[in-house]
Formats: C-alpha cells, sequence, structure tokens
C-alpha cells in the first residue's frame, strides 16, 4: 500500500487477521475512483490523480456526467449485489475502462487505463472456448490444473502462474506451475496459512479479482478524509495491505495478480500471477481470466465427485463380496479368521486385527499382541462405542509412536453386543514437505514479513494416508451389516439347535414388537397431547398476542423433536441418518402448520448427507429457529418466498435459509436466539447472518461428524 519510504520498518504481523483490508482509505495510483451520494449522484469524494487525468473541476459534479452514461439506469439493470460495466471514458492522453458498485448509500466510480489493441469479445469467447475444452480433455486433476496455468500465463504474459490449493488447515501448496525459464520453481512447495490471513481469505471470495500492477507505488488517498473508512471490497483498484506489498517485495516480485478459484461458494484455492517487473493486467483480462478459473473450479468440482462416486462403487463392491461370506453359518470369530485378508485388503489397510477380550486375529503388517490390545483398550476407553479414525495414532495414543511403522493410522470398528473391536492399520508414510521458507522460524516481539522463501524441507513422521469420509462412512455400514448377519447367524443356530422352542422365540419376538409398538405408540400419544394442550393455551390467550406467538414457536419445536421419534427411531439403526430426508419430512410439517399460503413459498434444494442421529436433531432444531425467524419477520407477516438449501463440502455442511424480505429483525437476545446460539455451540458450527440482496440469508456451518470422530 506504501512504498519501502513509507513503510515501518517492522510491520506488527500478529494484527493481519484484524487488518480491515476492504477499508484501506485509498487506492493504488494506476486507477482513478469517484465516489457519489446514492440520492442525488453527485461526487462528494475521489482518490488517484483526477484533476491531471480526468476533470480539474471533479468534486460536486454529477457522476454520470464525469462518466459519460445514465448511472440511475445503469443500476436499475445491474443484477441483485453486482457490479455494473459503464462505457469506456477517454480523454486526450487515455482511455478507461470504468465499473461502477454500490457500497450503501454511495456510488463507487473506478476508473482503469486499458489497452486500445485488446481482442474482440468475439476473439476472446473463441479463445475462452478452446482453453475449457483443453481442461475438459486433461486426464486428471493435476493435468486440468496445469493446462490452466499455461492458458493463464498466455492470456497475462506474466513471467509466472501458479495454482494454489489450500489445504484442510488453510495452508496452501502449489500444484501447477508455468513460469519463464530463468526463474526457479515453487512446484509442490507449500505455503504456512497465516501467509493468507483469514479477512484475505473471505475477501478473495468476495471480489474473485485483484492486481498489483507495481509492488512499490505511493497509495492515493480518499479526499475528503472523512470519507477514508467507505468499504473498497468490491473495488478492483485499491489499495493493499503494506504487510503484503512488503511480502511480494521479499519475494522479489514487482507485479502480481490473484484470481480466485472458488467451489461450491469457498475458497478451493488462487490462481497466483507474479511478474519481475510492473505489469498491468487491464480489466478485460482479469474478467477473462476469472470466467477460466469458474471453468477451472467447474473441472475441480466434477472430477471429484466422480472419484467420490467411484470411490463409493468400490467400497459397496466390495462390501457385497465380504457379506456373501460372513453369512455363512459359523461364529463371526470363524469368519473373521477365513476372510481377514479380505477385510485388511477392503480398507487399503496394511494390517487387521480383531479382538474379542484376550483373543487377537490378526492379518498383515500389525504391532505385537500386547501393542494391539493395549490399542483396544483405548478404544474401549473412548466410550461411545463409535467409529474412530485417526492418520496419527500416537497423538492421542502415546506408546503408538514405537511401532509407528506398522500403525500411525488407525481405523477402529467397536462391535456391539460385547463382540469385540476391528482394528484396521495403515503405516507410517514419512512425508518430506518442502515449504517456501521455514513456516516455523521462530520470531520476537514485532515482525517483519518472512525475507526468506528458499525452499526449506520438513521430514514429517509419525502419520499415515488419511481416512476418507466415504471410508468411515463404509466403516459404519459394514457394523450395521454385520450385526445383520450375526442376528441371522443367531436364528439359524436357533433354528436348527432348539427347534422344540421355536414357537416359544416367536412369541416372545412378537410380543417385543407389540411391546416396542406400544412404548411408541404412548410416547407418540403423550407428545401429541402436549402439543394438544399448547393449541388449548394458544386458543385461551387470543388476547395476548405475544403469549399465543410463544406457545406456537413451542409447538413448532416440539414438532422437530417428535419427528425425531416418530421418524428417526422407528428403524433399527438409530445412529446415522440421512439428513436431507429429515430436514425435508421436517419442512413438510412446517409448511402444514403454517397454512398454504406460506407451504407454497417455501422452497426445498437439499443435498443427501449421513450424519449421527443426535447431530440430525440439532440441525432440526436450527432450522426450525431459521424458518419461525423467517415467518415472524421477513414479510411482516404476510407470506413470502423462503428457500432452503442443504450442502456437502468436505467433511462439512452447510444449511442455508434465505428470504427475500426485510432483512435482519429482532434483538437476537430472546429465548429463540439463545435456544439457537447454543444448538449450534453443541454441534461446534458457526452461523452467519448475511444480505440476501434483498432480505436475510442464515448460514449454518458445522462439520458432519463429531470432532473427536
Amino acid at each position: 500500500m506504501t512504498p519501502s519510504t513509507l513503510i515501518e520498518p517492522s510491520l506488527d504481523l500478529t494484527a493481519c487477521d484484524r487488518e480491515p483490508i476492504h477499508v484501506p482509505g485509498a487506492i493504488q495510483p494506476h486507477g482513478l475512483l469517484l465516489i457519489a451520494e446514492a440520492a442525488g449522484l453527485a461526487v462528494v469524494a475521489g482518490a488517484g490523480d483526477l484533476e491531471g487525468r480526468l476533470a480539474p473541476d471533479w468534486l460536486g459534479r454529477p457522476l454520470g456526467e464525469l462518466i459519460g452514461c445514465d448511472v440511475a439506469a445503469l443500476a436499475a439493470d445491474a443484477p441483485l449485489g453486482g457490479s455494473m460495466a459503464a462505457p469506456m471514458v477517454e480523454t486526450a492522453a487515455e482511455r478507461f475502462a470504468v465499473r461502477v458498485h454500490r457500497a450503501g448509500d454511495h456510488f463507487l466510480a473506478e476508473l482503469e487505463p486499458t489497452e486500445t489493441d485488446q481482442m474482440t469479445g468475439a476473439e476472446t469467447l473463441a479463445w475462452l472456448d478452446q482453453a475449457g475444452v483443453a481442461f475438459e480433455r486433461a486426464a486428471s486433476l493435476e493435468a486440468a490444473c496445469e493446462r490452466a496455468a499455461v492458458a493463464i500465463r498466455t492470456l497475462t504474459g506474466f513471467d509466472r502462474v501458479m495454482i494454489y490449493r489450500f489445504g484442510e488447515d488453510d495452508s496452501g501448496c502449489v500444484v501447477a506451475e508455468d513460469k519463464a525459464p530463468h526463474l526457479g520453481t515453487f512446484l509442490h512447495h507449500h505455503f504456512p496459512a497465516s501467509d493468507i490471513p483469514r479477512q484475505a481469505r473471505a475477501l478473495y471470495v468476495r471480489n474473485r479479482t485483484r492486481a498489483i500492477p507495481a509492488a512499490s507505488y505511493d497509495p492515493q488517498p480518499i479526499r475528503p478524509a472523512a470519507y477514508a473508512g467507505i468499504d473498497l471490497g468490491d473495488v478492483a483498484v485499491r489499495s493493499v495491505s503494506p504487510i503484503h506489498l512488503r511480502y511480494l517485495r521479499n519475494m522479489g516480485v514487482d507485479a502480481s495478480a490473484s484470481i480466485s478459484v472458488v467451489k461450491d461458494g469457498l475458497l478451493w484455492g488462487l490462481i497466483a500471477c507474479h511478474h519481475d517487473s510492473p505489469r498491468l493486467m487491464p480489466p478485460g483480462i482479469r474478467a477473462a481470466a476469472a470466467t477460466l478459473a469458474g471453468g477451472l473450479a467447474r473441472q475441480i468440482r466434477a472430477r471429484e465427485e466422480a472419484a467420490t462416486y467411484r470411490e463409493r462403487l468400490r467400497l459397496h463392491g466390495a462390501e457385497d463380496a465380504l457379506l456373501s461370506r460372513l453369512a455363512a453359518d459359523a461364529p463371526l470369530a470363524q469368519v473373521v479368521a477365513d476372510n481377514k485378508a479380505e477385510l485388511c485388503r477392503m480398507f487399503g489397510a496394511g494390517g487387521f486385527a480383531y479382538v474379542r477380550g484376550r483373543a487377537v486375529e490378526s492379518a498383515g503388517r500389525c504391532p505385537g499382541t500386547p501393542a494391539i490390545l493395549a490399542i483396544a483398550r483405548h478404544v474401549a476407553e473412548r466410550g461411545g462405542g463409535d467409529v474412530l479414525a485417526t492418520r496419527e495414532l500416537s497423538a492421542g495414543h502415546l506408546p503408538a509412536a514405537d511401532y509407528a511403522a506398522e500403525a500411525s493410522g488407525l481405523l477402529a470398528l467397536p462391535l456391539a453386543d460385547d463382540e469385540g473391536v476391528f482394528l484396521w492399520f495403515r503405516p507410517e508414510q514419512v512425508e518430506e514437505i518442502a515449504w517456501a521458507g521455514n513456516p516455523n522460524k521462530p520470531v520476537e516481539g514485532v515482525l517483519n514479513p518472512r525475507h526468506s522463501f528458499e525452499t526449506w524441507r520438513e521430514l514429517v513422521r509419525g502419520r499415515s494416508r488419511a481416512w476418507g469420509l466415504e471410508e468411515v462412512e463404509a466403516a459404519h455400514r459394514l457394523r450395521r451389516s454385520l450385526r445383520e448377519v450375526r442376528q441371522a447367524h443367531q436364528l439359524r443356530v436357533l433354528n436348527a439347535d432348539l427347534t422344540r422352542a421355536l414357537a416359544e422365540r416367536e412369541a416372545l419376538l412378537v410380543q417385543k414388537d407389540v411391546l416396542m409398538k406400544e412404548v411408541d405408540h404412548r410416547v407418540q400419544n403423550s407428545l401429541q397431547l402436549v402439543s394438544a394442550f399448547l393449541a388449548l393455551q394458544a386458543r385461551e390467550a387470543s388476547d395476548e398476542p405475544a403469549v399465543v406467538a410463544h406457545l406456537t414457536e413451542a409447538q413448532a419445536r416440539l414438532s422437530a423433536v417428535a419427528l425425531v421419534h416418530r421418524r428417526l427411531y422407528r428403524d433399527d439403526q438409530v445412529q446415522t441418518v440421512d439428513l436431507s430426508r429429515y430436514l425435508e419430512e421436517l419442512a413438510g410439517d412446517m409448511k402444514a402448520s403454517l397454512g398454504a399460503d406460506w407451504g407454497s413459498r417455501i422452497t426445498l434444494d437439499l443435498t443427501p448427507i449421513l450424519i449421527p442421529t443426535d447431530r440430525a436433531v440439532n440441525v432440526g432444531l436450527v432450522m426450525t429457529e431459521l424458518l419461525i425467524n423467517a415467518t415472524k419477520y421477513a414479510y411482516g407477516g404476510a407470506a413470502g418466498p423462503v428457500g432452503i438449501a442443504l450442502e456437502q463440502h468436505r467433511n462439512r455442511l452447510r444449511l442455508i435459509v434465505a428470504d427475500e424480505g426485510r432483512g435482519k429483525a429482532g434483538s437476537g437476545s430472546g429465548f429463540g436466539s439463545r435456544m439457537m446460539k447454543a444448538v449450534v455451540a453443541r454441534i461446534d458450527g458457526e452461523i452467519e447472518f448475511v444480505d440476501n440482496a434483498p432480505g436475510l440469508r442464515a448460514i449454518l456451518t458445522a462439520p458432519i461428524q463429531d470432532a473427536q470422530r
């Protein structure tokens, strides 16, 4: 944001994650900025050399007069929340591309110099189509990223273009690179998460292209200074953090640009462009690069979904083949002994062990028997009886460090009814990670952006190849299948050995079914009785609207709980549930209670997600509360459109409830809000309320599994 002469000798990097980079109060000198009031469209502030490059008397003049278009008409035709491209502005010396943004009560017009000999629209579309076909024909995701790097470098002319992918811990890795011959390589190098602070990643989703034509520049402040606090998050020529500029210069980079790769609304990675000397990236080139990044994001999504589908098919095929062998009339221990090699291969493990009591049956590469028994005790001490998947067993079980070569990774499947535990082991996968500079280098006090980007290699030990979400789901399915096989085996044994007691057993089973149905019936009757009492109280309190509203909300919350009992627990398997089916049925109940006017305006777009039952209950309560809030506040009591969406990204889910009404209402301190905050905290989630332009968009993000899993 400032040249080297204006940057402080040291910068406090501890504040990086708090720096308000969307309100820098200045722009880069290659562009111009005009700020006009939305009411009268008169220019009240600006930045850059407006007097010398545009008009000496710019302050106070109508914005449309300065940029040569009807701003009000332009805004009326713009998509909701979008930026607007205005006609080119030409002066005697320059030709500017113009974009207009809405920022609260102001319009922001940014002017950037553009080339006169740029490609025509038809040429650009033909080139983009050719590049998109190249992405589609790539043999793998890595090859598609490599082609994207080449295409972006051809388009922009930068010395180096890197495709940078974020990991689960927000660190990044360069997965593809195209560069000039004189440069060293960053391919497969890792960068720590601190290199791109959290708020910067959020801004990359909001504004998906950013260019810095020269890393050493004098920031052009907004004038008058009273307007310096305006949000420039959508402005391409906004000034950038001085920490980032120092970082670029430390890398030997004089010009840079970045294009976001956004998949399913989340930042998958970045396309980073570096140049050794100052270089402009005109708006037309940036737009073409953003289109390429969008095509790459679609290829990434398609290829990742295809890989997930193939893995699920493979696991289902392995399960079917194994279950056909497990259906034999033999004790489980004997069946496992006969099929332990297949069990080991099913999850791509190095070793497998079945532990029941002090007995151990193993296959492949495993620790010694005492170590296996200790691991089984460690799994049992966790409690809950759920699947445990870890790639770093020694982090929770210190003795595992002694046999990391055999069991750095563990997938543990406790069986029901004291049948023991299945253990799959993965050996240590020693990784040599190449970092661009030492990420662990100690620093003291006030920090400077790091100077060294020399390759620093870290040897990571004690970790195995990670267990995939599909593998964990397959382990859950295997436990259910084993229980069903075991139950079927027990029935066959009883039929063979206790034929005289068959009638008695059948009678007991019938009696049990009747009892369970009776219990279920009584519980449902009790819930219906409570609901009826609430409805009766609501009618009696008809003169007190606030009381009626609270009772009606209580009925809706009770419906969410009742649906759990009525729908989720009517099957034998209650540990996991299809969240989309549960939310669909819950929304159907709420539609019926809200009436036909609301029922026809509520739409659903739900992705099937397998989730533990207790987490499904909490997500259902949050959806109920958000829908109640929408019906209360969004349209002043009248019916209006409300959309409910459920999405999955890696191992997290997103529940979105959006309306097109008045926006956020209520104090957020009532019982419903407090209850919702407690429920969100219980599932380690986060809830965000953003402007839906118009209306309110509530987004719940939470892990699909509990954190300890």
